[in-house]
């Protein structure tokens, strides 16, 4: 018997175990997917929690019900992992395998940034990108009644790269809605030099910051934050204030890359950007956040990449050479608010552009355009991750590639 390990239950290692559990004989198969935490999150949801979108049992389940029949589930923390052994260590046992997939993720590190988890953490001074952050803003916004908010993004690369700029769009529909809009200071602070790092999107983004009347301060470096004083400060010394920060802070890798020595200065793991194999080891290959592809680290780019993993594990199995496939395809929906949304579809190569999708067309969705189909799209999103995204199911119409057809290139 030959041993698959898949380090992570999150979303690309549920995937992975769905996609290869019908594709490796059992007889000659083992695998094991190994993660600490007992609940699985739907992590797009965290966006809707703060305004009352969301409940919380909407965004989480136990994560073992969508583990297939057949995997080993192993919950407990991962130690370390040594490559060139071919082992994984565990808090009490030690794994074998004879292919590895890393689906670690990444999270937040508001500890890289000075005074950002200091005495006002998660009192003026809000993530929305845990489940514990995105509750604490919620609360916090139900009794809140107007001042300065700043949503802030300290660096690149995040999870879900628009998140921040629909907290913000949100935020001005939530306000408004609750009557104080009137009474709140919206201003979105970022490192980029516009809204947004693709161009295209960038400039339609940027209009309607101006059109929600949100404040824009862009090349904003981060040094700290100012707890006594209520700002953050940028190295330039660039002061801005706020009654309210809710930050997106550094996103890294997890600690166990660092232990094992396996990652770059942010944790996340050297890979091929194309056939998503380990750059240093053949047996070891790598999908989802925890991978250093310049594509959007999002469920969606996820589920493109298991497609083509799935390929690759198999015929790596066989000794074949692997397909250089995965072009950083990702698709993304935009809530701009008042039941509106943006959708953009990109790869490694092309930025988003205008057309429809995923009918050339005919659509029914518009790409970089608002409509109200695009927010149904993007709520619908959710039963799509439970019951299709999460067990490997194709999303019917949407290809693991980018297509040109139908985008005004």
């Amino acid at each position: 018997m030959k041993n698959l390990v898949i380090l992570g239950a999150g979303t690309a290692g549920t995937m992975m175990a769905n996609h290869l559990r019908p594709k490796l004989k059992r007889s000659d198969w083992n695998i094991t997917i190994v993660d600490q935490f007992k609940t699985h999150y739907y992590q797009p949801g965290f966006l809707f929690l703060p305004f009352d979108m969301y409940t919380e049992d909407q965004v989480k389940k136990v994560g073992k019900k969508f583990i297939p029949k057949g995997v080993n589930y192993v919950q407990k923390k991962i130690d370390q992992i040594f490559p060139e052994d071919k082992k994984v260590k565990l808090e009490d046992e030690t794994l074998d395998y004879d292919i590895l997939i890393i689906a670690t993720g990444s999270k937040i590190a508001p500890e890289e940034v000075e005074g950002m988890k200091g005495k006002n953490w998660h009192k003026n001074v809000f993530d929305f990108y845990t489940y514990e952050g995105a509750l604490a803003l919620r609360n916090k916004l139900r009794e809140w009644e107007g001042g300065n908010m700043v949503v802030h993004l300290t660096e690149m690369p995040i999870k879900c790269p628009v998140a921040p700029l629909e907290f913000a769009f949100l935020a001005d529909s939530y306000f408004q809605k609750k009557g104080i809009r009137d009474k709140v200071k919206l201003t979105y602070v970022t490192p980029l030099s516009g809204a947004f790092t693709k161009e295209k999107s960038s400039a339609a983004l940027g209009y309607l910051m101006k059109e929600k009347n949100i404040n824009l301060e862009i090349d904003f470096a981060i040094e700290k934050v100012d707890n006594e004083n209520n700002k953050i400060v940028d190295y330039g010394g660039r002061e801005i204030d706020y009654d309210l920060l809710v930050t997106i802070p550094t996103n890294m890798g997890d600690e166990v890359i660092e232990r094992s020595g396996m990652g770059d200065d942010l944790n996340f793991v050297p890979t091929d950007h194309n056939t998503l194999q380990s750059k240093e080891y053949e047996d070891v290959f790598v999908i989802g956040d925890a991978t250093n592809v310049p594509a959007s680290k999002a469920g969606s780019v996820a589920h493109f990449e298991a497609e083509t993993l799935t390929d690759n594990i198999l015929l790596h199995i066989e000794g074949k050479p692997l397909k250089p496939e995965f072009d950083g395809h990702a698709n993304c929906f935009i809530e701009t608010g008042k039941n509106k949304a943006l959708l953009i579809d990109f790869n490694y190569k092309q930025e988003p552009v205008e057309g429809t999708f995923p009918i050339p067309g005919i659509g029914p969705l518009k790409l970089l355009k608002e409509s109200v189909f695009n927010h149904w799209g993007k709520l619908a999103f959710r039963w799509i991750y439970w019951n299709m995204l999460l067990k490997g199911i194709p999303i019917p119409l949407v290809s693991r590639n980018m297509s040109n057809k139908g985008k005004k290139l």
